[in-house]
Parts: C-alpha cells; structure tokens; sequence
C-alpha cells in the first residue's frame, strides 16, 4: 500500500485525482492534503474529494507520505514536484510542465537519479480512442506516419479566459501540451514549428485564444489547433493519423468516443467512396476519468511497471510546448 498525499488543491483537476485515489482504499492510505494558500483552502477545501481528509503542512506531507499528488495551482507545480522528488518521494504531476525548461529538467533528473516515479496527468494517455490509435502504429498498420490533425478547442467563458491570460501562450499551453504530448510519443522531437497565436479579443478578454501550430518531421506534417473560441469545440475534437498503410481518425475524442478506420488494402485510390469502417470503442465515464491512471501509478511505484513516458519524454513534451508558446 501506498502512503500518499496531495500538496496543493488550487490545480482543476486536483480534487478529480484525489477522488480517483480514494477509490482505490486496497491502493491508497490517504495521509491528508496541504494548501497553504488561505484564498485557494476556502475556495476549494470544502470539495468532496477532501471530505474527511487531514489538513497538514507541506513539511508533514513530505514526511509522512511515499508519494504526492502534485496539484498546486500550474507556476508552482514544478518547484513542489522537486520538492518531492529531493525527499525519494514518487509524484503524480500535472501538468503542464514548466516554461522554464532548465528548472523542469533539474526536477525530472533529480527524480531519475532517485529513483522516483515521475506520471504526468495527460489524460488522453489513458483514452481507449487514442491507445488504439497507439496500438495500430506500433503494430505497423498504419505505415509510415504522414500527417496527423489534432484539435482540442471548447467555448470558454469570460471568467476561466482571465484565467489563461497569465500563461504565455493562453490556451496553447494549457491544452495544447495534451496534444503535443500525444505527437511527440508518435513521432518525437519535430525537425521544425511555426506557431501562429491569435488573439480574438472576444468577451474584451486579450491572450492568444485561437491558435495553430505546425510541426515539421521530415515529409511529415503534424497540425495541432486549440481555440476557446470555438462553439462546440469540445464535440469536434479530433486526433486524426494519416498513414502509408492506413488511416484513423477520432472524432469526437471523448464524450462519446468515435473512431474510424480505412487500410490500404480495403480502399486502394479511392476517390468518391467512403471506406472507413467505424470502430466501436467505449468511452470512458467521466466519473471515471482518472482510475487507469491512478492504478497504473499504484503499479509503476510498487510492481515496478514501467512507465512507457519516460523522464526524457517528459521533458521533449515540454520543449516542444515552450517552442510553439514562443511563436
């Protein structure tokens, strides 16, 4: 069993994750959480996740526990995380990274050479659309990758777009790291990126809210979009693989799930017909959103699984992001 904690409560999908853990009581002994930010503690602390749960200081935690959720507001994520993994504690982190990679890279080495499990909460990892999509490249189905498209927009509302306005970037950083991360796992490190950031201004609200990125592998294109501007940009979102042996692509990536496929072999030069084939994959419930995740951190930490993101991966994603952030 796992001792563990979480630091910080101000991260959106904090108390999620400590829902998850708390599913889990065969996994998890729930040491308690800490804030120590009063503004965040009142905001959120009454939240059903922490229901029961101790209230400690940072230093407790960190004494206390074998492993942290890392779940402080984002500026503050990677200076906890290296708190932890200084102590040999493992970490649950959120994400993004970190706009300064030097400090991000100290964290995730100083973790390596620890010996500490270090799992990102990019949760597409664990979305049955996108594993699919991983299991046919890796099986070679798709043959060599020649583009890919990926969107992940939504219509947010004036309050969380004041929100974005402090990351440089705005939503590229917040949701396009998803998407990168999901791209360099296929393709690694691109060649080149042109970004373009946008600015709509809509609501009077200023920070690149409509935005396109480029990455360049060779012959490769890979396409990533993100947008709060978008009306029912959370039903369009799509990843889309486009390979010499055949195609996926998913639309919509969750709620629900819908995936189609086209091989080479069924539909050669085809010019008018449609010949994907739709593949019936479940979604996952909402509610359930971050168990797998939760389970598998269980599994990297005690059973020694391994984590197929490894600590260099986890710092090319954020590369990757800073680079398109910069424009």
């Amino acid at each position: 069993m796992i001792r563990l904690g979480q630091i910080g409560i101000g991260h959106n999908h904090g108390d999620a994750k400590m829902l998850a853990a708390r599913k889990f009581p065969e996994l998890f002994e729930i040491v308690g959480f800490a804030e120590e930010d009063e503004r965040v503690f009142n905001e959120r602390g009454g939240r059903e996740a922490y229901v029961g749960l101790k209230r400690l200081s940072v230093e407790e935690l960190l004494n206390s526990c074998d492993a942290i959720l890392v779940e402080t507001e984002v500026p503050l994520l990677t200076e906890t995380a290296q708190k932890c993994v200084e102590r040999g504690l493992h970490i649950h982190l959120d994400k993004p990274g970190d706009t300064d990679i030097s400090k991000y890279e100290k964290m995730l080495r100083t973790a390596q050479q620890n010996g500490c499990v270090v799992q990102l909460g990019y949760m597409y990892r664990y979305n049955n659309g996108i594993k699919r999509a991983f299991e046919l490249y890796k099986s070679g189905a798709l043959g060599d990758i020649t583009m890919i498209n990926a969107e992940m927009s939504t219509f947010h509302g004036v309050e969380y777009k004041k929100w974005l306005t402090q990351f440089k970037g705005g939503i590229m950083y917040i949701l396009g790291s998803h998407l990168v991360d999901i791209i360099v796992y296929l393709l690694g490190e691109p060649d080149k990126i042109t970004s373009f950031l946008k600015h709509t201004n809509l609501d009077g609200v200023d920070f690149p809210d409509n935005n396109l990125a480029v990455l360049e592998y060779g012959s490769t294109l890979a396409r990533i979009f993100v947008s709060s501007v978008e009306v029912n940009g959370w039903g369009r979102r799509q990843l889309f693989i486009s390979g010499t042996k055949g195609s996926i692509d998913i639309k919509p990536i969750e709620n629900s799930i819908v995936v189609n496929e086209a091989f080479v072999d069924t539909c050669p030069y085809c010019y008018k017909d449609n010949k994907t084939v739709n593949t019936d994959i479940a979604d996952i419930p909402p509610s359930c959103r971050y168990d797998e995740m939760m389970k598998d951190f269980y599994d990297f930490v005690v059973n020694g699984k391994e984590n197929p993101f490894s600590y260099d991966h986890e710092l090319t994603v954020q590369r990757v992001i800073n680079k398109i952030i910069e424009g």
